[in-house]
C-alpha cells in the first residue's frame, strides 16, 4: 500500500473511533473520579494532538527567566521551557498549532482585556481561542490575590520576627497572619472567593469562544513546606506565617478546582506532586526557586524542573502516561 493511501486509511479509522467514542458518551471525563476511563483517556489524548492549542495564564505559566525566552511581547517574559511548550512537544503539537498567551503579572481580567508591560502589550489572552481550537489550559488567579506581594511583605515582617529573637517580642509567631485579619475578617479569603466567581466567567467565555475544547485549569504547586524547621535560610517566615500562607495557597487550590469543575473543566493538581519540592527543599530537589534564586527562574517562581513536573501533571490529565 501507498504511503498516501495507507495515511488516508488510518485517518479513516481514527475519525470512525472519534464519532463511535461521541456517540456512546465516552469522551467526556465528568470530573467525580480521579482517573477517566480508558476510553475516554485514549480519546482526550487522540483530540490533544491534533490541536490547536492555547495556553492561557500568568508568571507560573509563563515561566519568567527560565531560558530560553520566546514570544512577545518581550514583557510577558515566556520561556519555551515552561509547562505548555513541554506539553506541546509531547504531544507532538505543530509550531503552527499552538498559541502561548500567557505573561507574568495576568490577572483573570487580563483574559479579555489587554494587558500593558514594561516591554509591550499583551492581547486579551482569549483573543487567540476560535471555534478550531481543541485544547485550552488555564493558570490564573495568583495575581488576583496578591499572593507574590504577600509572600514579600511576610518574609519581610518574619525576618524582622527572627531578628528579635523569634517568639520574644512576637510570641504568636503571626504578624503577617494579624495583617490581613487584624479587623475580624481574612482579607485574603474575601479576594479567594472573588477570584473564583471571576473565573466561572471566564470558563463560559472560553466555552463561547472555542466549544470544541478541552479545557485544563492548571493549580499551583507547593511554594512552602509543611514543616517551617530549616526554613529559615531560603524563606525566613515566622512559624504561624507559613502555616497561614500554605492554607492561602490551599484555599486557591481549592477555589480553582471547584470552579472548573462546576464549569465543565478539569483541574489539575500540581500542589500533590510538588510536596517535598518546594522553596525550601534542597536545591537538586526544589521544584520553585527560593527569595534568591540559585536555578535560572523568578524569585518565588517554578525553574525549569517545576515547569516539568507541572507539564507532566497536565499529560497525566491528559491521560498520556507520563
Amino acid at each position: 500500500m501507498k504511503t498516501t493511501q495507507l495515511r488516508t486509511a488510518l485517518a479513516g479509522v481514527l475519525l470512525a473511533c472519534g464519532a463511535l467514542a461521541t456517540a456512546v458518551g465516552v469522551a467526556r471525563h465528568d470530573g467525580d473520579d480521579n482517573l477517566p476511563t480508558a476510553t475516554a483517556t485514549a480519546t482526550a489524548a487522540l483530540g490533544a494532538s491534533r490541536g490547536p492549542y492555547v495556553a492561557l495564564g500568568d508568571s507560573y505559566t509563563a515561566g519568567p527567566m527560565i531560558p530560553g525566552h520566546t514570544g512577545t511581547p518581550a514583557g510577558c517574559a515566556r520561556s519555551d521551557h515552561n509547562y505548555p511548550s513541554l506539553v506541546t512537544r509531547q504531544l507532538g503539537i505543530g509550531a503552527t498549532e499552538f498559541r502561548d498567551m500567557s505573561c507574568s503579572g495576568a490577572t483573570v481580567a487580563d483574559l479579555t482585556t489587554p494587558q500593558r508591560t514594561d516591554e509591550g502589550t499583551n492581547p486579551a489572552q482569549l483573543t487567540a481561542l476560535s471555534a478550531r481550537t481543541r485544547l485550552v489550559t488555564l493558570g490564573i488567579g495568583g495575581n488576583d490575590i496578591g499572593f507574590g506581594t504577600m509572600i514579600r511583605r511576610c518574609v519581610g515582617m518574619g525576618a524582622v520576627y527572627h531578628a528579635l529573637g523569634s517568639g520574644k517580642y512576637i510570641p504568636d509567631g503571626t504578624p503577617c497572619e494579624r495583617l490581613y485579619t487584624d479587623d475580624g475578617s481574612d482579607r485574603i479569603q474575601q479576594k479567594i472567593d472573588a477570584v473564583g466567581s471571576r473565573l466561572s466567567d471566564a470558563l463560559q467565555d472560553i466555552e463561547d469562544r472555542a466549544p470544541q475544547a478541552r479545557v485544563y485549569v492548571v493549580g499551583y504547586p507547593a511554594i512552602l513546606p509543611d514543616d517551617s524547621t530549616g526554613c529559615e535560610r531560603e524563606m525566613p517566615l515566622a512559624p504561624g506565617d507559613m502555616t497561614y500562607l500554605q492554607e492561602k495557597e490551599r484555599q486557591l487550590n481549592a477555589e480553582l478546582r471547584e470552579r472548573a469543575e462546576a464549569g465543565g473543566a478539569v483541574y489539575v493538581d500540581t500542589y500533590t506532586p510538588s510536596e517535598g519540592h518546594d522553596a525550601c527543599s534542597a536545591e537538586a530537589d526544589r521544584w520553585i526557586e527560593p527569595l534568591v534564586p540559585r536555578s535560572p527562574a523568578a524569585a518565588v517562581h517554578p525553574n525549569v524542573r517545576g515547569e516539568q513536573g507541572m507539564a507532566d501533571a497536565v499529560l497525566r490529565a491528559l491521560g498520556t502516561t507520563r
